[in-house]
């Protein structure tokens, strides 16, 4: 225990050492009360210390680190304060995969002697080479500390029964979910998702094991509540209280959100960031309202801009940059998220005095798209698509280009309820509201229902094809189009 000003911080030490037979009483609201509750401004005393540590850590034990900050001219020394933290040059990605290449198999940032990695996790290189993610025992238990901290935040106790509906595969997100439900003391049923069929399954489970918390994507549990109603079971009755999401944004997203809550009557959270950082729950809502707490005592989170990576202040929209102050392996110092969020200052009203993202991670800046030279995030589709009455389910985005201008096309599945000129009334609403929340026109066609395939894991709406139009004036309308 570390004390600044009289501020104590539990379980509070580098490196990272947690009691495994604590937990709160169940009436307790925070975890760590201390912790999650003192000023702002003296737990970021006690953080820039944690960061000092951290990176002198690093430069004993990371070639990586050391090497790229020794060309930027900085020394762990150096950092006295927050604002001198910024001048540390971030790191992308592409550098993490690039020096994988060439140290295999961690990196030549893994901080610990290879034969102490007890787990391996890592992307699944579709994009590229994949990048493995080596995971300490010590890491292993910090993340599994973390998470329950952010669990019991959402509610979730150890009464409860919490289903993992993510594929337990190299994905960092179900061993993350699994890991903290399980330190926090609740019922564990790793189910995972991705096998055809198995939804139905799914829905069977959750009843007969008295599910209480459901864990997996926003988009997997929509389709999911339809594969309930084709088997004849209100999504509603199946008992789960409380949902909790990562992977894609939608948690936060009004319509997702509602549509979640109306269809389960159970409460949402959001959490997650990306797959490198690790505790990823470090985003997690501390309550059943849209929006995340950056956890800074787990992972140390900027909000900076995208061109120079300064810190932004309170208010402002930008991209976050991370670093971990819990890892000891692969530890991650202002590392490049790439995604969008805008944030506000910490409030102790909301019962905890971190910084706020309230709207989650809502895009990235390589998922955004310029439409006749408005930006235009997916997640603004969504909401404004999955919020008007006679959604079908699914619908997909298209970019495409028919002559020197960019088009765009949402194709949106509609409900049986609607045909003739109802249906052509709800396409010009649509398209209305569309243009009115992006600032740019997109042409609506509708599709009926199913014409789509749902997920089983994470969706993916985006299409940008610049000859699909033209392939659609070959072959005629889509089923169900208004001229």
């Amino acid at each position: 225990m570390t004390t600044v000003r009289n501020a104590p911080m539990e379980q509070w030490s580098w490196p990272p050492r947690y009691d495994e037979d604590y937990r709160p009483p169940g009436h307790q609201e925070h975890w760590f009360p201390r912790r999650e509750t003192m000023p702002a401004e003296q737990r970021d005393e006690l953080l820039l210390a944690r960061i000092r540590e951290v990176m002198a850590y690093a430069w004993q034990n990371a070639p990586f680190y050391r090497k790229k900050w020794d060309e930027a001219g900085i020394h762990p020394s150096s950092i006295r304060t927050l604002e001198d933290f910024e001048k540390v040059p971030v790191v992308h990605k592409d550098e993490l995969r690039a020096d994988q290449a060439v140290n295999e198999p961690f990196g030549s940032y893994l901080c610990v002697p290879e034969e102490e990695v007890k787990h391996v996790n890592g992307t699944s290189g579709t994009t590229g080479r994949p990048t493995a993610f080596g995971i300490s025992e010590r890491d292993w238990r910090s993340v599994a500390n973390a998470h329950a901290r952010v669990m019991w935040a959402m509610g979730i106790r150890p009464s409860d029964t919490v289903l993992v509906a993510s594929p337990l595969s190299l994905y960092w997100g179900s061993w993350g979910a699994y890991t903290g439900a399980e330190r926090l003391g609740a019922r564990v049923f790793p189910f995972g998702a991705g096998s055809r069929g198995q939804s139905a399954r799914t829905v069977r489970w959750i009843r007969q094991m008295g599910v209480t918390v459901f864990y997996g994507t926003p988009s997997y549990a929509l389709h999911l509540a339809e594969v309930a109603a084709e088997e004849g079971i209100e999504p509603a009755e199946l008992g789960l209280r409380a949902m909790f999401f990562s992977g894609e944004p939608g948690a936060s997203v009004a319509a997702i959100r509602s549509l979640l809550s109306e269809s389960f009557g159970a409460e949402v959270y959001d959490s997650g960031s990306m797959a490198e950082v690790a505790p990823w729950m470090h985003l997690g809502a501390g309550g059943n309202e849209p929006g995340v707490l950056c956890w800074q005592d787990l992972v140390y989170t900027e909000v900076c801009d995208p061109a120079d990576h300064t810190r932004l202040p309170y208010g402002a929209e930008g991209t976050p940059v991370y670093t971990t102050l819990e890892r000891t392996s692969q530890p991650m110092i202002r590392l490049l998220s790439n995604d969008l969020t805008r944030w506000e200052a910490p409030s102790a009203e909301r019962g905890r005095t971190y910084p706020y993202l309230p709207r989650g991670i809502y895009g990235r800046l390589d998922d955004m798209f310029t439409i006749r030279g408005e930006n235009v995030h997916p997640s603004a589709i969504d909401d404004v698509v999955m919020a008007v009455p006679g959604y079908g389910g699914e619908h997909r985005i298209v970019i495409s280009r028919e002559t020197a201008m960019d088009h765009l096309m949402v194709q949106v599945e509609y409900g049986p309820e609607l045909t003739g000129a109802t249906l052509s009334t709800w396409v010009e609403n649509l398209s209305d509201r569309l243009r009115t929340v992006l600032g740019v026109g997109a042409q609506v066609v509708p599709v009926r229902q199913h014409t789509f395939d749902r997920t089983e894991f994470k969706a993916r709406r985006v299409v940008d094809d610049r000859q699909l139009l033209l392939r659609l004036h070959d072959t005629g309308p889509l089923p169900g189009n208004v001229p």
